[in-house]
């Protein structure tokens, strides 16, 4: 049985999760690009959800004046993310590790409607 490979991961800047919450304090922003299923179990506080299939779709109200750091469950599609809104002329960063990295250092995780936030 043949398997195709994972697509290698673009060579973008990234910055742990110490580092994202730092920059999230001034005027940048925190852009999941999972899947709404995985954003309704649980997402950053204050984060812009558009799924990565979207994200052609909906970079035009991104500034290229802030910077935008990019999260998904565990980096690889983020990854994909910062580097298509790199491209754009968009100071994207790729947050290592993704939400996985995110909850696993303690930073706060929410969820809508009342549910117990998780990643999935």
């Amino acid at each position: 049985m043949t398997t195709a490979a994972e697509p290698e991961l673009p060579d973008v800047p990234g910055v742990d999760v110490a580092g994202a919450v730092s920059l999230l304090e001034g005027d940048t922003v925190l852009l999941d690009v999972r899947e709404r299923n995985e954003w309704d179990a649980g997402h950053a506080p204050h984060a812009v959800h558009i799924p990565l299939r979207e994200l052609s779709e909906a970079t035009g109200w991104m500034s290229k004046q802030h910077r935008v750091v990019v999260v998904c469950r565990s980096g690889r599609r983020s990854a994909h993310a910062t580097a298509a809104l790199r491209a754009a002329g968009v100071d994207a960063l790729n947050l290592l590790g993704g939400m996985q990295a995110w909850r696993d250092a303690g930073a706060d995780v929410v969820a809508d409607h009342g549910i117990t936030p998780t990643i999935i």
